[in-house]
């Protein structure tokens, strides 16, 4: 039999279904490069925002119409069954359900006569799944968080925080450089909460992973100022090792403690900034990212205004800016609205001033020669390489080997990359 797999959103979801499709091939079952060869059709869905949920039912109906077509079996993975059910079950009712709790028992459903629906229970924490591409793997360390913030539909879908043990993910680690990976980015929905549920923390277990033995470089995913705060001496000493990209991903959201506290967020700005002056301080060559929602209810042209002003001074190398996205079930979706075309104005304001800082903070390393980390290939005969502090460099050399490090010049940027020559 052949089947076929699609798959959406997060790192964490990319592994879920890695790991569904190599369960599926070591049972026998071959890989289709098109649904319409397959005999089982599996989507692995996203929901985290209303564009990306429009995305995957525009999907699911065009993978229904080709199951129906050539008799396949339709399963549809993921975030959406487990956090919106009866929108799957009205646009693909012959479909099987899994949630993300359940895509090991992949298959089971595939094999199983007639629909399957997988929706209850609690993620198995003795199983790591790891999602490789070339020379990069996706581990995660933990699923679902401690927050509950007000406009997240996540929380539904990846339910209370579940870490994976250190002993996995270190074996999960060692696996992934024996096949010659040099990028492990250990992911979450928030890294800063692992291990809270285990008596054990983020930098304990950063501390395990980087005695590893091997040529490879660790890059930490996102975690939330208020669980930072709490390991924050500890994480910065780990960040100094020399296998870990001076990377920080720390999600603000809103520049107004006002909004924070109707976000359900538990910070404030003061507690924010402490951090990334912290590792600054410590640690100069930091990337500090950053997310931003514009538009959430409640955000007024004050508040707006408190998130551009904090933008200017924190100076963020990376801004990932959304605007406030309207998710079922959440709290923020019963609050009054903003209309659309405050919230557009808003986003050209925020794009335009985050260009250009972040083309100003780019600018400074033309002419500059570093040793990079080739990762990837890119667009047009070119590979992309990674600085220490995770920089992306559009390297014009097309036949440079994944996984090599190598000495470029910095010749002229982007507000997004960095470009560079090899100096042979």
């Amino acid at each position: 039999m052949k089947v076929y797999l699609e798959n959406y959103g997060c790192p964490l979801n990319k592994a879920d279904g890695h790991y569904m499709l190599n369960a599926l091939l070591s049972r026998g079952y071959i890989l289709a490069k098109n649904p319409r060869e397959a005999d089982v059709i599996i989507i692995n869905t996203c929901t985290v925002r209303k564009e990306t949920e429009n995305k995957m039912v525009k999907r699911i109906l065009e993978l229904r119409k080709i199951a129906l077509m050539n008799s396949a079996k339709l399963i549809v993975a993921g975030c959406m069954p487990k956090a919106q059910p009866y929108l799957v079950m009205h646009y693909a009712p012959e479909a099987s359900l899994v949630s993300p709790q359940n895509y090991d028992k992949i298959l089971h459903v595939v094999e199983k006569q007639g629909r399957v629906i997988l929706l209850k229970g609690e993620r198995r924490t003795d199983i790591v799944p790891m999602f490789l591409e070339n020379v990069v793997a996706a581990i995660p360390i933990a699923e679902g968080c401690v927050g509950n913030c007000s406009y997240c539909i996540v929380k539904l879908a990846r339910g209370r925080l579940r870490s994976y043990p250190p002993r996995l993910i270190v074996e999960k680690v060692k696996e992934a450089v024996k096949k010659g990976v040099v990028e492990i980015d250990l992911t979450a929905q928030d890294t800063a909460a692992y291990g809270l549920d285990l008596g054990i923390r983020l930098p304990d277990l950063l501390r395990k992973v980087v005695e590893v033995n091997g040529n490879f470089m660790v890059r930490v995913g996102m975690m939330n100022p208020n669980l930072v705060l709490e390991i924050l001496d500890d994480l910065i000493d780990v960040y100094e090792h020399p296998k870990i990209f001076k990377f920080l991903h720390i999600p603000l959201q809103s520049g107004d403690n006002r909004v924070l506290r109707i976000m359900s967020r538990k910070y404030t700005i003061e507690e924010f900034k402490e951090i990334v002056y912290e590792f600054r301080r410590r640690i100069p060559e930091i990337n500090v990212t950053t997310d931003i929602i514009v538009g959430h209810p409640g955000e007024d042209e004050k508040a707006f205004q408190n998130t551009l002003n904090i933008i200017r001074e924190l100076g963020f190398d990376r801004i990932h800016i959304a605007a406030y996205s309207l998710r079922p079930h959440t709290a923020s979706a019963s609050m009054k609205q903003i209309p659309s075309y405050i919230v557009k104005e808003r986003l050209k304001k925020i794009v335009k001033l985050m260009e250009e800082i972040a083309f100003k903070k780019l600018k400074t390393y033309v002419g500059k020669t570093l040793n990079v980390l080739v990762t990837e290939k890119g667009k047009k005969e070119t590979v992309v390489a990674r600085t220490i502090n995770y920089h992306p460099v559009v390297i014009f050399e097309p036949n440079v080997e994944l996984g090599s490090l190598v000495k470029v010049r910095i010749v002229d940027n982007t507000f997004y990359d960095l470009r560079g020559r090899i100096v042979h």
